[in-house]
């Protein structure tokens, strides 16, 4: 057991306590109700605004669409947003990435490599939790238990409850808090900006694609603000965001399980208490599930009236009890964001850059992450 990851690769009674504890409060703090939608409307608007600054030149995109992921969390976990130019947030949401990319580099299994790599990771990994811990610190000095802001203000409240009761001995300490927070902060920007990363490079390389999307954005939407609701009468769009994810797969490796019971998979005998590690990829990219799996191709998830076709080997999330406990916030952020930001811009790689020239070899990490880019977000007027 390593509490460090309490809710991420933790076992037993502790992370069944801290998992539930973290879900209600997430949802409590608006995952995939209207209050979380207004939070990611507001900062699609912020994001707006990063990218109407770089004029249609072309521009990296990684910082500030991993900033605008990274508040969503922030917003939820510490009940405030952070700006893109704080020195301190922008510190902690690179470190944060960083170690990301740490954490699945190859060289980290070279033996000669392997000093250095770690010693990055550990400094990276102890100067987030300093950071934490002074903004759990002012958020305790602050603290209303009857009007909590965020996740931490109902952790404080319910660590405060249980010592004034006398109970002392819980799962609710500093050291869950703030394995609690970094999990929830890690998870939450990654994924989400890594996801949407792919989503506009893909954009620019199948312009045809690019194009369908904005015209039924066009038609269905016109220039207001999209609404979660209007992901039912956007088919071919949700088609696009679906295959996004089934296409780039950026977890193809998924969380580590424990099989409950002794069972024989592909004439391999496993027993009960091994730790396993489900391949999301290969469902994701199974020739017999998928008519073009190692294609983009929004049709595999529409039918032949156009309509959106729930598939059952789309399990980017994962499945079963460890399923990503933040994916009706993920998909809401993907949502919202790749709508609003096609609606206002078309995406082109930089100039001199032919579609076909634009690399989709992804960057080796625990997500795989596009390789280094810039792309041009011209105005659609």
């Amino acid at each position: 057991r390593n509490d460090n990851w309490c809710i991420l690769f933790n076992n037993g009674e502790s992370w069944r306590e801290l998992r539930r504890f973290a879900l209600s409060n997430l949802r409590d703090f608006g995952m995939g109700k209207k209050a979380a939608e207004e939070k990611i409307v507001e900062e699609c608007q912020h994001l707006i605004k990063v990218f109407e600054k770089h004029e249609g030149k072309a521009f990296d995109t990684a910082q500030s669409v991993n900033y605008a992921a990274s508040n969503i969390i922030c917003s939820i976990v510490y009940g405030s947003r952070f700006e893109y130019d704080d020195p301190e947030f922008k510190a902690m949401v690179n470190r944060a990435s960083d170690n990301i990319r740490l954490a699945g580099c190859p060289s980290i299994q070279v033996q000669c490599c392997f000093y250095l790599t770690e010693k990055r990771f550990h400094k990276n990994f102890v100067s987030n939790r300093e950071q934490m811990t002074k903004l759990i610190k002012h958020l305790q000095e602050t603290l209303n238990a009857q009007q909590c802001r965020g996740f931490v203000d109902s952790f404080l409240a319910c660590k405060q409850s249980l010592e004034e009761s006398g109970n002392m001995n819980t799962h609710y300490n500093t050291k869950h808090l703030l394995s609690s927070v970094g999990n929830l902060f890690a998870a939450g920007t990654d994924t989400t900006g890594t996801t949407l990363r792919w989503g506009l490079l893909l954009m620019a390389k199948y312009p045809h694609i690019q194009d369908q999307v904005q015209e039924e954005l066009s038609r269905v939407i016109g220039s207001r603000q999209v609404q979660v609701e209007d992901r039912k009468n956007l088919p071919y769009t949700d088609a696009v965001i679906h295959e996004i994810q089934r296409f780039t797969s950026i977890l193809p490796v998924s969380l580590p399980h424990v099989t409950s019971q002794d069972v024989t998979f592909q004439g391999y005998f496993i027993s009960k208490g091994t730790t396993v590690f489900p391949l999301l990829a290969s469902v994701l990219w199974d020739e017999s599930e998928w008519e073009s799996p190692r294609s983009f191709n929004p049709a595999h998830f529409l039918d032949e009236n156009g309509k959106f076709l729930k598939r059952d080997a789309f399990i980017p999330f994962s499945a079963g009890r460890r399923v990503c406990l933040g994916e009706s916030l993920a998909r809401m952020e993907l949502f919202l964001f790749f709508t609003s930001l096609l609606q206002r811009f078309c995406f082109t790689p930089p100039p001199g850059v032919k579609e076909d020239e634009l690399d989709l070899t992804p960057a080796v990490g625990f997500t795989l992450n596009p390789s280094p880019h810039q792309l041009c977000a011209v105005s659609r007027g």
